[in-house]
């Protein structure tokens, strides 16, 4: 099940908020949103909910330990124990299949004989669990004494499958203390629309440009000209985009709708003017997980230039890892460090001299070229991709075919661009402070907040019903 299903939004949300509403008392609302995270989770394969409970409950149990030691070399033990065990079964399921392929080329062993099925969510909820043991280690926050309460922080629907990363601390008392204002709930909807507009309209529309402009096979790659694979990996920059934010902003809407309150994930990445600025914006809860408790354990830059970049190395090698068990996503890793260690060793200083649209520029070619990694597993087929955007596969400029797709295109792309800056949030900032201004009592706003999220449902609702529907297509050349 996922957020931009319709049968996600007008059934299953539209009934857990029918009955979160109905029951009184925090422990009662508590208790509906657990059975429904439990039911949501294991959709796709219920056996894999006992992998969840042992997990909580492994995290449950030492967190308790920790907290009631009093030497620290038992806290230690715990806490090692904790992690040996997390981040193992994470291990086993996301990177077995990879290990045992990369063993199987090497010495001939069948590598099907050991496939594993990734459970759903596994990379978010193990992260939320050992961000939670660690802290309680450090003494930054309790440990939770109900099972139940820790598996409902590591099960919440809202985030298990896409994140955003929610550290325990920053909802240890929504658990138990929560309440529901009305304009955040109405903020909440219009929040989860937004979301589901940019995911069900925006983000899907762009993938299956992207899908025939920057395809995975060589004879695919090599049919296209060197104009179409731009234009496609430019349209697959806006989709992971559009697609990972989305997921973001409908889980921040669902929290603000029963009283939880998570952290952004993205701020609009693409306006950024150097790599490092970039990481400050794109998936902000992941890097800092890797901040506070990689980076800095390791030593973060207290150590000396060498130790730096060594830790550097590992944090980036490991953002890559965790984004896939392929080794294109550790490359794409690995890229990304490089770029962040020129720009620690004084490039960022000589950067920041540059006009403002050369930096941006400077940053966005980057980026784009990285998600050329990201996006071709094989190193073959980027290899193709790469070579194609140069024309060196004979492939030429441009054809008619291909000339067609991006005019139909066209409108779709440019309103992507729009959506990945926060253009269009000043704009409505700006009417709603003169509606504010001008009028005592400000009708046209009240209007807005009423229909907008009303009509963008009702535009993701005709574009889920019909994979194919695209408003943008009816404005072509």
């Amino acid at each position: 099940m996922v957020f931009s299903s319709l049968f996600f939004v007008f059934f299953f949300l539209t009934l857990n908020l029918l009955l979160y509403n109905l029951v009184d008392g925090i422990e009662k609302k508590n208790m509906v949103m657990l059975v429904f995270s439990l039911i949501f989770y294991s959709w796709a394969g219920p056996k894999y909910l006992i992998l969840l409970l042992g997990m909580v409950f492994i995290s449950w149990f030492t967190a308790i330990m920790i907290e009631e030691s009093r030497k620290k070399s038992v806290k230690k033990k715990y806490l090692t124990l904790a992690c040996v065990l997390l981040i193992g079964f994470l291990g086993i399921f996301k990177y077995l299949n990879f290990f045992t392929g990369i063993t199987s080329s090497l010495i001939g062993l069948p590598s099907e004989a050991t496939k594993i099925v990734l459970p759903v969510g596994i990379s978010f909820y193990t992260f939320q669990l050992l961000s939670y043991v660690v802290d309680v280690y450090r003494g930054e926050v309790a440990a939770q004494r109900k099972y139940w309460h820790l598996l409902l922080y590591a099960a919440l629907f809202h985030q298990c499958i896409a994140g955003p990363i929610v550290r325990y601390q920053l909802v240890a008392d929504e658990i138990d203390h929560r309440k529901v204002r009305v304009d955040e709930f109405s903020k909440g909807i219009m929040r989860f629309m937004v979301g589901l507009a940019k995911k069900a309209i925006l983000a899907n529309s762009c993938a299956s440009v992207a899908d025939a402009l920057f395809p995975s096979g060589h004879k695919a790659i090599v049919a296209i000209p060197a104009g179409g694979l731009w234009i496609g990996l430019l349209f697959y920059m806006l989709q992971i985009y559009l697609d990972f934010s989305a997921y973001s902003d409908m889980a921040i809407g669902m929290g603000w709708m029963i009283g939880f309150h998570y952290n952004e994930n993205f701020n609009y990445p693409y306006i950024a003017t150097s790599i490092k600025d970039f990481w400050n914006r794109w998936h902000i809860s992941l890097s800092t997980f890797f901040r506070d408790y990689v980076y800095i354990p390791l030593g973060g830059n207290r150590k000396g230039a060498r130790r730096r970049t060594i830790n550097l190395l590992v944090v980036w090698a490991l953002t890559g890892f965790w984004h896939g068990a392929s080794w294109n996503y550790i490359l794409w890793g690995l890229y990304f460090f490089v770029f962040i260690c020129i720009e620690n060793k004084g490039w960022l200083d000589k950067l920041k001299k540059l006009p403002g649209g050369v930096r941006h520029l400077y940053a966005m070619l980057v980026v784009y070229f990285g998600w050329a990694l990201f996006r071709q597993e094989s190193i073959a087929d980027l290899g193709t991709s790469l070579k194609g955007m140069f024309g060196l596969n004979g492939n030429g400029w441009m054809d008619m075919s291909t000339s067609l797709v991006i005019k139909n295109h066209i409108f779709l792309l440019i309103f992507c661009v729009i959506a990945s800056t926060p253009l269009i949030k000043y704009i409505g900032r700006f009417f709603r402070g003169l509606a504010n201004k001008l009028c005592r009592i400000p009708y046209l706003v009240y209007i807005y907040d009423m229909l907008a999220p009303i009509g963008l449902m009702i535009l993701s609702f005709m574009a889920l019903i019909g994979n194919s529907y695209n408003p943008f297509l009816y404005f072509q050349f």
